[in-house]
């Protein structure tokens, strides 16, 4: 024994931190004060809130979605701000989400047939990365990530080997999202 260790212990240091660490489940998460999502079971703090740019890329891609949707004719439905239900260890709360069908009775459960993120100072890291793997693993179909400050916006579309695929958001732009549903949108912002 060196330095005082305990007779019959290793040496060998192993941190039980990961043990100890909390993983939350969706029961937790609807019991939470806040806007929180769940990550892997992982709180994440949905602060502080998006600013004025924000909110208004978000209502005027709401109408041009709804306009889009209208004119096709098509059966889908835009929510903004709803949680979506991944798994038991896993929810999000997108900016946008396009689901076919009418609206659910309560939370999002199943993968949309698009989900649009808009970034902001406390969202771009995780948008651009882990929700974006999220969003492939997910299936959902396309992925649409606004920069209201600047040129950085992307439309992904979710190819034949399930990876996402970039798109040009420029211009007007055919989206099949739903059976017998293809969108016209104009993504200019």
């Amino acid at each position: 024994m060196r330095n005082g260790g305990i007779a019959g212990v290793s040496e060998r240091r192993v941190s039980t931190a990961p043990r100890y660490l909390p993983h939350y489940t969706v029961a937790d998460h609807a019991s939470w004060e806040g806007d929180w999502e769940l990550m892997d079971g992982v709180a994440v703090a949905m602060t502080p809130s998006p600013f004025g740019r924000h909110a208004e890329q978000l209502s005027r891609l709401a109408a041009t979605l709804w306009n889009a949707i209208d004119a096709a004719g098509c059966r889908a439905t835009v929510l903004a701000e709803i949680d979506w239900i991944v798994s038991n260890d896993t929810v999000v709360r997108p900016d946008l989400v396009v689901v076919c069908g009418p609206a659910p009775q309560r939370h999002v459960e199943r993968p949309p047939a698009l989900v649009v993120e808009i970034l902001s100072e406390a969202t771009r890291s995780r948008d651009l990365t882990v929700k974006r793997d999220l969003y492939e693993a997910s299936r959902v179909g396309w992925y649409l990530i606004i920069d209201p400050d600047g040129d950085d916006s992307a439309l992904l579309r979710l190819g034949s080997s399930n990876r996402y695929e970039p798109l040009s958001v420029r211009g007007r732009r055919e989206i099949g999202l739903c059976p017998e549903c293809m969108l016209s949108v104009d993504f200019v912002h």
